[in-house]
C-alpha cells in the first residue's frame, strides 16, 4: 500500500520534498487526483497529496490576473471568474469523467501541470501561454519561482513554459498566477450538416482562414453527433461540423451570417445561440462523447489540420473505433477497442510524413506501463529532456517515470 503525505502548508511541502530528496524516496504528486490515470504510472512508493493547498489568494478583475494554490478546484476558479463576467481564455477541459473520476474534480495545478487546453486553443493559445508566474520546489528540495503578476514582469528565460506540461516531474508548484479575460457578450455556432470528414476539414479550414475570428471548429461524425445533449446536433441524423464565433452581440451576429454565406456550398446549415453553444463546446472540450465507453482506449492525436481526416481513416482501417475532430481537424480524438499495446505502432505509424504526435489518454495501468504514453522523442530531444530532468530533479523523486523511462 502506498504511504500518503498530506502537508497542510507550502512550508510542509518543502519539508516533505527535502526529506524525500535526502532519503531518495520517490514521490507521486497529486492535488485533486483527477488525472492520476493520465500518463505512465509513477514509479513511486509515497504519494504527496497537495489537497490542503487550496484557495484563490489573489484576484484582481480590473488587472485580469488571478493567483491560486495548486489544489484550488477548477469549479471554484470558474465560479469566481463568472461572478465578474470573466473566464480563462484557453478553455481547460474537465477530463475527470473520461479518466474514470467525477465531474468538476480537476484543479488549477493539474490543468497547468498537464498543459490542458480546450477548443479555443486555435485562437487563444495553450495553458502555458496564460501562466504568468509560479512558485515551486524542485527535486533538490529548493524553492524557486518564475514570472510575476503582470505580463510585463514575465521576462528572461521563461520557466513557466517549461513547467506547464511537465506533469509534476520538474517541480511541485505551491502557487500559480494566470491571466484571465472578459467573457463574451454572445456566442454563436454555425452548424454544417452531413459533411464527410474530408469535406468537413475543408469547411473548417475555410472558416479559420476567413476574417471572422473563429474561436473553435470541430467535426462530429454521426456517432458523436447523436450523443450530443443539443437537440439540433443529436437530431441531425448524421455528421455535424461546428464553427464558433464570440464577442459583442452585433459582431457575433454579423460574423455568424458571414460564415453561413461562406459555408453554404458544404451542406445544409443551422445556427446555435449562446446556451446551446455552451453545451456543445463543453461536450467537445471534455470529450464527453467517449465517457460512456469505459473499456475503450482513448488517443489524442495532434497533426496539421489538413492531415487529420487521413490519419483517422488510416488508423480506423486497421483498428475498430470511433473518432471526432477538434481544432479545425488538427486534434483527432480516437476511442479504440482495447489492445495489449493500445495499437500504438499503428496509431503513430499513421502520422507519416505529415508529422505530429499521439498521446495515449486512457488505458489500463498495465497497458500504460508497457506502452509509450507520450510520443517517443528523437534522440536529441530525449537527451535534452534528460538533462533538464537532471537539473531540476537529479534524484528522480518527483513523479518518476510519469513521462517515460528516466523522466
Amino acid at each position: 500500500m502506498t504511504d500518503v503525505l498530506k502537508p497542510q502548508t507550502a512550508e510542509q511541502v518543502l519539508e516533505s520534498i527535502q526529506w524525500a530528496a535526502a532519503s531518495e524516496t520517490p514521490l507521486e504528486i497529486s492535488a485533486g487526483g483527477s488525472k492520476r490515470a493520465f500518463g505512465r504510472p509513477c514509479d513511486a512508493i509515497v504519494r504527496l497529496d497537495l489537497a490542503a493547498l487550496s484557495g484563490i489568494g489573489l484576484y484582481e478583475p480590473a488587472e485580469l490576473v488571478m493567483g491560486a494554490a495548486p489544489a484550488t478546484p477548477m469549479a471554484e476558479i470558474r465560479a469566481a471568474l463568472a461572478d465578474n463576467n470573466q473566464r480563462l481564455a484557453f478553455e481547460p477541459p474537465d477530463l475527470g469523467p473520461l479518466l474514470g473520476g467525477g465531474t468538476a474534480s480537476g484543479t488549477i495545478g493539474g490543468v497547468i501541470a498537464c498543459n490542458l487546453s480546450g477548443p479555443r486553443r486555435i485562437l487563444s493559445g495553450a495553458a502555458r501561454d496564460h501562466l504568468l508566474g509560479f512558485q515551486a520546489i524542485n527535486g533538490r528540495g529548493q524553492e524557486f519561482k518564475s514570472g510575476g503578476r503582470v505580463v510585463k514582469n514575465v521576462t528572461g528565460f521563461d520557466l513557466s513554459k517549461l513547467m506547464a506540461g511537465s506533469f509534476g516531474t520538474l517541480g511541485v508548484m505551491s502557487e500559480v498566477t494566470i491571466k484571465v479575460v472578459p467573457a463574451p457578450e454572445k456566442t454563436r455556432t454555425v452548424l454544417v450538416l452531413g459533411a464527410g470528414d474530408e469535406d468537413a476539414v475543408k469547411a473548417m479550414g475555410a472558416a479559420l482562414a476567413s476574417s471572422n475570428e473563429v474561436s473553435a471548429a470541430a467535426h462530429l461524425p454521426r456517432h458523436a453527433a447523436a450523443a450530443s445533449m443539443v437537440p439540433y446536433v443529436s437530431g441531425a441524423g448524421g455528421a455535424v461540423t461546428a464553427i464558433r464565433v464570440e464577442g459583442p452581440g452585433p459582431s457575433a451576429d454579423y460574423r455568424c451570417q458571414a460564415l453561413k454565406d461562406l459555408l453554404a456550398d458544404f451542406g445544409d446549415l443551422e445556427e446555435l445561440h449562446t446556451a446551446n453553444s455552451r453545451t456543445l463546446w463543453r461536450e467537445v472540450r471534455d470529450v464527453t462523447y467517449f465517457t460512456g465507453e469505459e473499456e475503450s482506449q482513448v488517443w489524442r492525436i495532434s497533426v496539421p489540420p489538413a492531415a487529420g481526416a487521413r490519419v483517422a481513416a488510416e488508423i480506423l482501417e486497421s483498428l475498430p473505433g470511433r473518432v471526432f475532430f477538434d481544432w479545425g481537424g488538427g486534434l483527432v480524438w480516437l476511442s479504440l477497442t482495447p489492445l495489449d499495446d493500445a495499437g500504438h505502432e499503428c496509431v503513430r505509424g499513421a502520422l507519416g510524413p505529415s508529422g505530429g504526435h499521439a498521446t495515449l489518454i486512457r488505458a489500463a495501468p498495465e497497458v500504460r506501463a508497457r506502452t509509450p504514453v507520450f510520443q517517443p522523442q528523437p534522440a536529441p530531444l530525449k537527451a535534452l529532456a534528460t538533462r533538464i530532468k537532471e537539473a531540476f530533479d537529479p534524484g528522480r523523486i518527483l513523479n518518476p517515470g510519469r513521462m517515460g523511462e528516466g523522466l
